[in-house]
């Protein structure tokens, strides 16, 4: 079964840094069998509040491919760069 991780980045403090994250970021997901849905792009709020500045999705195979690329040892300095650089909250949930 699918599974997707959904990042919302709240702010965007520095944008060279994101910029060499999203390089690496792109070569670590598919290492890990994943592929981006969404990767920013534009949005409309259709309902509520929801106070985003970029959307991010991107599909594994599964739960344990998704955990496989988060906690991986490629994927750990990129997190650390972005942890610097953004305020982002990641979720993972699981499709049908």
């Amino acid at each position: 079964m699918p599974a997707y991780v959904i990042a919302d980045v709240r702010d965007a403090r520095d944008q060279e840094a994101l910029v060499e994250y999203r390089r690496g970021n792109t070569e670590s997901v598919a290492r890990h069998g994943g592929s981006f849905v969404v990767r920013g792009g534009a949005m409309e709020l259709l309902e509520g509040e929801w106070d985003t500045r970029r959307i991010v999705i991107i599909e594994f195979p599964d739960m344990a491919a998704a955990r496989g690329w988060y906690e991986s040892e490629d994927y750990a300095p990129l997190k650390a760069l972005r942890r610097s650089a953004s305020d982002t909250n990641i979720i993972l949930v699981e499709g049908v």
